[in-house]
């Protein structure tokens, strides 16, 4: 079936077509998932939270734009919306941030499965911000509002979550220089 007709299908409530939709993208959104979760089984229940929500709202899908953007539309939201309700986001002086320019030199040998690692392993409310502004691209302006925070909180979170990424990975640079 094409998209179009499966989407159609799925919105008069055809289970196999429902089926064939969560089987095409249900990798793709468990990826996003993973982003913003502390782990395996919350992302588990992000992207079954997330298909309800796409199921239920697909009529607001208007066939225009790519659907896999606005399904991972529907899944960042989704995964903000269990963050919300719990004030975990702590407001730092913007003195004592170093700049957002600052990057880490690129490392082959580290690998995209460390790096994430560590980004899995920063505290909810540093992860959520940085996966959002770093990885996911949306500005601070936009970040505040998805989850209803301050910009300088959004910059704020982003800033000490490179602080934090930078000293995991100056550890494992240490660790593993002195290895060889």
């Amino acid at each position: 079936m094409v998209l179009d007709e499966i989407i159609k299908s799925c919105i008069a409530g055809d289970s196999k077509a429902q089926r064939e939709l969560y089987d095409s993208y249900s990798r793709q959104l468990y990826g996003c998932c993973l982003r913003y979760a502390s782990g395996y089984d919350e992302a588990q229940d992000i992207l079954q939270d997330s298909f309800i929500t796409i199921f239920s709202k697909l009529e607001q899908y208007n066939f225009k734009g790519s659907f896999e953007g606005w399904c991972k539309r529907v899944t960042v939201n989704t995964a903000l919306m269990r963050y919300r309700g719990t004030k975990v986001y702590e407001l730092i002086n913007e003195e004592h941030l170093q700049s957002d320019d600052e990057v880490v030199e690129d490392d082959d040998s580290m690998g995209i499965d460390l790096l994430m690692k560590f980004i899995h392993e920063l505290p909810d409310r540093y992860r959520m911000c940085f996966t959002l502004y770093a990885i996911d691209g949306y500005s601070h302006r936009e970040i505040a509002k998805m989850m209803e925070v301050t910009e300088g909180t959004s910059k704020s979170n982003v800033a000490r979550a490179r602080q934090q990424l930078k000293v995991e990975i100056t550890k494992w640079r240490c660790k593993n220089s002195s290895a060889s």
